[in-house]
């Protein structure tokens, strides 16, 4: 495992509103956005197409660089909490192939 992470941004995508659709295993996809104005590290994370939201901004920054350089990572949800707050509710594992 490269490393476990909560997902950001919950409450601004569309991780709402598919949430009844989620489940612990399920793979997530992970795409450099490198003209976020906001984060020059932006990583995305998405699900079936729909984006869920982010690596937080503060554990970003290695994902970021080995995706900007070819790396082949897998990320998957390894927990779901819909009782937590927010930006505690999906958590996901990510793993170099």
């Amino acid at each position: 495992m490269v490393q476990s992470s909560p997902l950001a941004g919950f409450r601004y995508h569309a991780a709402a509103s598919v949430w009844n659709e989620l489940r612990v295993g399920d793979r997530l996809e992970l795409a450099r956005e490198r003209d976020n104005p906001h984060d020059a590290n932006a990583v995305s994370v998405s699900w079936r197409g729909r984006k869920l939201g982010y690596v937080p901004r503060h554990e970003n920054a290695a994902l970021a660089w080995g995706l900007d350089r070819g790396a082949q990572l897998r990320a998957h949800i390894s927990r779901l909490a819909p009782g937590a707050r927010p930006s505690r509710r999906l958590e996901f594992e990510v793993t170099a192939e």
